[in-house]
C-alpha cells in the first residue's frame, strides 16, 4: 500500500513537472550565473585586489598551521609522469559540469518529489555564489607566479623594483610562491587565459569553490538514487577527489572548498523556506529519506 502511494504521489508530482520548463530555468540560471560572474574580478583589469586577498586567505591558513597547497602540489608534480596531471586538468574542466547535469536530470526522472527541493538548491547556492565572486576577488594559486596580465609576478616584482631601484635591471624570477599553472605547462580541456578564452570566465573568482559546492550537492542528490553500496561510496567520494583536484592543478586555496560548502548550506535553507509541499500526502522528502516541511 505504501508503494502504491509512493507510485500515484511520483506520478502525480512528474505530471506537474514539466522537462522543458525545467531545461528553460536551468539554462535561465546559469546564464545569468555566467554573465554576473564575469562582470567582476579580472574584468575590472586591476589584479591588486584579487592578490592582495590571496595573501589574505594563505596568512589565514598559515595562522591555522593549514597553508599546505605549494607543498602538496609540488609533491604531487613530482611522481611518476607528474602524476598525469593532464587528467586531472580535464577532470577539473568538464566533471563538475556533466555530473551535475546527470545528477539533475536523474532526479528529475527517478525522484520528483525531491526534485523541486534540490533544483532550487542548487539554483539558490550558485546565484549565493555570484555575491562571493562580486565581494571578494580571489586570485586562484595557479596565478600568484604568473607573468602574464593575470598574474601576480608584475605587482611583486614592480614592488621589489620601488623597494631596490638600484636593483631593478636583475630580473626578479617568477617563483615566490612556488605554484605551478598546471593547464599552461601540462595541457588539459582549456586555458581561459589564452587569447580568445580570457575574457569569457573571471580569473578571480575563487571564492567561493563552485566545484566543491556543486560536487557535494551532487552527491547528496545522488547517495539516495544509488542501490549499490560502491557506487554510493563513489558519490560520496566525489567530493573529497574534486577537493584534491583543485588543490594540485592549482586552481584553489583549501579554503575556498569551505566556502563552497558554506553556500550550499545557505542556498539548502534558503530553497527550504520557498519550495512548497510537492506531494499530496505528506512533505518533501529529502536527502537521506528523512521528511521535512518546506
Amino acid at each position: 500500500m505504501t508503494d502504491l502511494a509512493h507510485s500515484t504521489s511520483d506520478t502525480a508530482e512528474r505530471g506537474r513537472l514539466r522537462w522543458w520548463k525545467e531545461v528553460a530555468f536551468g539554462v535561465a540560471v546559469y546564464a545569468i550565473y555566467s554573465a554576473v560572474r564575469n562582470q567582476f574580478g579580472s574584468a575590472g583589469g586591476d589584479p591588486r585586489p584579487a592578490f592582495e586577498h590571496a595573501g589574505w586567505i594563505i596568512d589565514l591558513e598559515r595562522d591555522l598551521q593549514l597553508y599546505l597547497e605549494a607543498r602538496v602540489q609540488r609533491w604531487y608534480l613530482d611522481l611518476p609522469g607528474h602524476g598525469l596531471i593532464r587528467v586531472w586538468n580535464v577532470y577539473y574542466g568538464t566533471a563538475h559540469f556533466v555530473v551535475t547535469f546527470v545528477a539533475l536530470v536523474w532526479l528529475f526522472r527517478r525522484d520528483p518529489e525531491r526534485y523541486p527541493l534540490w533544483r532550487n538548491t542548487l539554483a539558490f547556492t550558485t546565484c549565493l555564489a555570484v555575491i562571493g565572486f562580486a565581494a571578494y576577488s580571489l586570485m586562484p594559486p595557479r596565478l600568484l607566479d604568473n607573468p602574464g596580465e593575470f598574474g601576480a609576478c608584475q605587482i611583486y616584482n614592480a614592488q621589489a623594483a620601488a623597494a631596490a631601484p638600484d636593483d631593478a635591471l636583475e630580473a626578479p624570477g617568477c617563483d615566490r610562491f612556488g605554484y605551478v599553472d598546471t593547464v599552461a605547462r601540462y595541457g588539459g580541456w582549456i586555458s581561459f587565459g589564452n587569447e580568445g578564452m580570457k575574457e569569457l570566465s573571471n580569473q578571480y573568482a575563487a571564492m567561493p569553490s563552485m566545484h566543491i559546492g556543486w560536487s557535494t550537492w551532487s552527491a547528496l542528490v545522488l547517495v539516495p538514487l544509488l542501490r549499490r553500496r560502491w557506487a554510493k561510496i563513489l558519490a560520496v567520494a566525489y567530493p573529497v577527489i574534486t577537493l584534491v583536484c583543485i588543490v594540485i592543478t592549482g586552481n584553489h586555496y583549501w579554503i575556498d572548498g569551505l566556502g563552497g560548502l558554506l553556500v550550499l548550506g545557505a542556498g539548502y535553507l534558503v530553497a527550504r523556506s520557498v519550495t512548497r509541499d510537492t506531494t499530496a500526502s505528506g512533505p518533501i522528502r529529502v536527502a537521506g529519506g528523512d521528511s521535512a516541511n518546506a
